[in-house]
């Protein structure tokens, strides 16, 4: 049996032993610092509002989940949960909007919600000055949780099926041998583990050092406070159930309420980001005393109270009468952090998870510890997902206390930092510069999304190509500047900067096989082939796609998705394969149009003909003197290569090819025009468009899946399955008006009932109209009429066939 221990015996902790002991894994440990039940943690002290929508699908069902298990537990006779529901009003237009599309977010994931007017807002919430406010979004299922509460229900249901909760025992050190765990070291004595998870909370970087492991979390305080007794409150809730007005929102000054019987509680995120060192556990906890809660400072809550008494007027007849500034945890991106360690097999960390998404994330967890896999995909939340450099103890403090700031903000999904910025720059970078490259920003990458030289350009196009006005949402981040550089990427020749893209050497005399065993399609080719494939997990899930370039018999590039393969391959290396991150050392460039042979060929020695370097092939070779890898790949669509150089030879590329290009009109183009001919092309971006939760035949990569080549991970579980067999599918849909550019994210409708989402969505300017990828019921066809819902406003689209740009592929292998 897998012996299991569980640090920390907070709401996360409580709900992963539960989940495990469902699952039949009965001996789990759960050790805590703290005594039990109240540990001191954030747990103790969490206000409990679960507002379910969010941007994120994944964190959207985690919070659904949580609020039905906890709806189904009880202690002595009192609820864990009390769905009064939530409200979050808008006091601004800006909010107003962000709203409407929140809104289409919860339609999106399967939760109810609707808008109501300043009328409904005060009948729901009488303390409310309906005339501050432009409406709300009402979310009828959320609620409150009484997560101290919780964590005696689950420890009681856990412990009833073998598990043990241990209190007051520190852990001092995590025990491993050959690479993988054996257990925990405590001041009370050894406990023997084959997995170890850490779920302690804002403790959970002590604990990640134990084995080397970098845990990208801050602690920082949050302020809390109780007013005094309000007179329209008294006598409308029991002490039982403290509360029966919604959960309450007021973000455009930060701020959160709920109700303590006759009292009300304030959440404030207006005030300066507090980080907070490390505490020691305490053995006395109460609920007023504990490590997690820092003395209140009455002067940072000033301001806050001021904005509570002006949107809630009764709040003049009170004060405030207590409060304290809570410990959570914040991360680089705002995301929970879950994963295991590549270095020590076998320990696990679920770390900063808030009470919201607790019962889900635990789950989640569950499943890949006893199944191997999360039904609800994890990318999004997978440890590995950050580059080295974001790991830097500076970078984790700033940018968690920047999402600090911005926890409530109004945000664009292209919004960029503003710092730390230029943590990463490709070879190009001064050029760039000089040409008005906009840089925005991903992975610590400084990426151009359009070059402000390329504005004349404009002037130049036929006037089918320009594009109409965008709405005020879709033109942030934005230029149309994009439809120039697509235009003469079709019709001339551009260079992209693609150095930014993750890609890794695979090597030594286990190479091919290991790779064959990962991936989906036939390896096993001459050396210069280039091999489009997927890699699936054991249930048949897209867990990436990626790029194998054969360079040498026992060598192989890998073009990849990100730090998480890197991980997975890192996971599963036989001592015979090396797997060596180059992107920081290499450099490439995307020289793609009708005219890239024209630029390419003069300067080089080697065959750039269709015959001598095929579609999909790649060869060595010397462009100016610059020796290169050049690939025949192209993800706009159009002839060209991948060619990469070593990073110290990257700007003499550069040069060479804008030099040779003049006379052709080459222009350097962005990712805004790239990701417009990308899926006027139909090319999927994993974590977009496709994740674990679709198999190939569903996102329409199945021609990458070759059965016959032998067994591969994933293979039995896909067996038998087929476009055919499929129950929905990623569908293209072109938008009738010719004008909406829709962000991603927003639902469909189908017959007037909601159907799907919105995965990936550009102006194709190539056919001069918006696109949109979105995941629909099978039984939806080319031709057929659907609606997306775009801030409140259903906007006709249609089904068309993909890809919409030359689907014959003459103009890539001309």
């Amino acid at each position: 049996m897998t012996r299991v221990v569980i640090i920390g015996a907070g709401i996360v902790g409580a709900n992963l032993a539960d989940e495990l002991t469902a699952r039949g894994w009965t001996d789990v440990t759960v050790l805590d610092q703290g005594p039990l039940p109240l540990t001191g943690g954030s747990t103790s002290h969490a206000p409990g509002l679960v507002f379910q929508t969010n941007a994120s699908k994944a964190m959207t069902e985690f919070a659904s989940y949580t609020v039905e298990k906890l709806r189904g537990l009880e202690v002595d006779g009192l609820p864990c949960f009390n769905q009064v529901g939530g409200m979050e009003v808008a006091t601004t237009p800006a909010r107003w909007q962000d709203l409407k599309r929140k809104q289409g977010w919860a339609t999106s994931w399967g939760v109810e919600a609707r808008l109501i007017d300043p009328a409904e807002c005060v009948e729901r919430w009488p303390l409310l000055d309906g005339s501050a406010v432009f409406g709300a979004l009402y979310v009828p299922t959320d609620g409150l949780a009484k997560a101290s509460r919780a964590v005696v229900a689950l420890a009681r249901r856990a412990e009833s099926r073998g598990a043990r909760f241990v209190g007051s025992t520190r852990v001092t050190g995590v025990r491993q041998s050959g690479g993988r765990v054996t257990g925990v070291e405590t001041d009370q004595g050894d406990f023997a583990a084959d997995i170890v998870v850490s779920c302690a909370g804002f403790w959970g970087r002590e604990i990640g050092a134990m084995v080397g492991l970098d845990v990208p979390l801050l602690p920082l305080a949050h302020q809390y406070a109780k007013t005094g007794q309000v007179a329209e409150l008294i006598g409308r809730n029991t002490e039982a159930g403290e509360a029966s007005l919604p959960i309450l929102r007021h973000q455009d000054q930060d701020l959160y309420f709920r109700e303590h019987v006759d009292r009300i509680g304030i959440g404030s995120y207006a005030h300066r980001p507090m980080p907070v060192s490390p505490l020691a556990a305490s053995d006395e906890v109460t609920e007023s005393s504990m490590p997690s809660m820092l003395p209140f400072t009455e002067e940072d809550f000033a301001p806050s109270w001021e904005e509570s008494r002006l949107l809630l007027p009764a709040l003049r007849q009170t004060k405030v009468e207590e409060g304290f500034n809570g410990i959570f945890s914040f991360t680089p991106d705002g995301q929970s952090l879950v994963g295991e360690s590549t270095e020590v097999r076998g320990f696990w960390i679920a770390e900063a998870i808030w009470v919201t998404h607790s019962a889900g994330i635990a789950k989640a967890v569950a499943e890949q510890l006893v199944h191997g896999r999360s039904e609800t995909d994890l990318h999004e939340l997978d440890l590995h997902r950050f580059e080295a450099v974001q790991l830097a103890p500076e970078y984790v403090s700033e940018t968690s206390q920047q999402n600090f700031v911005e926890i409530y903000d109004v945000l664009h999904p292209l919004q960029p930092k503003l710092s730390p910025r230029n943590l990463r720059v490709s070879p190009f970078h001064a050029r760039q510069r000089e040409l008005g490259a906009v840089f925005l920003e991903a992975g610590g990458w400084e990426r151009p999304h359009w070059f402000e030289a390329n504005a004349p350009l404009l002037k130049q196009l036929p006037h089918d190509y320009l594009p109409p006005a965008r709405d005020s949402w879709a033109a942030q981040f934005h230029s149309p500047i994009a439809a120039a550089e697509a235009w003469h990427t079709r019709n001339g020749v551009a260079l992209y900067d693609m150095t930014p893209l993750k890609r890794v050497e695979v090597s030594g005399p286990g190479a091919l096989a290991f790779l064959q065993r990962l991936t989906t399609n036939q390896l096993d080719k001459s050396v210069g082939s280039v091999t489009y494939t997927l890699m699936l997990d054991e249930a048949g899930g897209v867990r990436s796609d990626v790029t194998v370039a054969r360079l040498e018999p026992e060598v192989f590039q890998v073009g990849i998705n990100g730090n998480i393969d890197v991980a997975y391959f890192r996971s599963l290396l036989p001592d015979d394969v090396r797997v060596r991150d180059i992107t920081g050392a290499t450099c490439c460039i995307g020289v793609w149009g009708p005219l890239a042979r024209d630029l390419v060929q003069p300067l080089s020695r080697e065959d750039f003909s269709h015959t001598g370097l095929k579609y999909f092939r790649a060869r060595q070779a010397r462009i100016a003197g610059v020796p290169v890898t050049a690939m025949r790949l192209s993800y706009v669509g159009e002839l060209g290569w991948e060619i990469y150089t070593e990073a110290d030879n990257g700007q003499r590329l550069w040069d060479a090819l804008w030099a040779a290009g003049r006379e052709l009109g080459v222009i350097a183009a962005g990712r805004a025009a790239f990701n417009s001919l990308r899926l006027e092309k139909g090319y999927r971006l994993w974590g977009t468009d496709m994740t674990t939760e679709h198999d190939p035949y569903e996102a329409g990569v199945g021609f990458a899946v070759r059965p016959a080549k032998g067994d591969f991970v994933g293979r039995e579980a896909i067996d038998g399955r087929s476009e055919e067999t499929a129950s929905r599918r990623l569908r293209c849909l072109t938008v009738d008006d010719g004008r909406t550019v829709v962000l991603g994210k927003e639902p469909v409708f189908v017959d007037g009932a909601p159907a799907g989402y919105v995965t990936s969505a550009a102006y194709g300017y190539t056919i001069g109209r918006p696109i949109a990828y979105a995941w629909l019921p099978a039984g939806v066809g080319i031709g057929d009429g659907v609606e997306i819902e775009y801030f409140g406003r259903r906007v006709p689209a249609t089904v068309a066939a993909e890809p919409l740009v030359d689907p014959g592929m003459e103009r890539i292998r001309r």
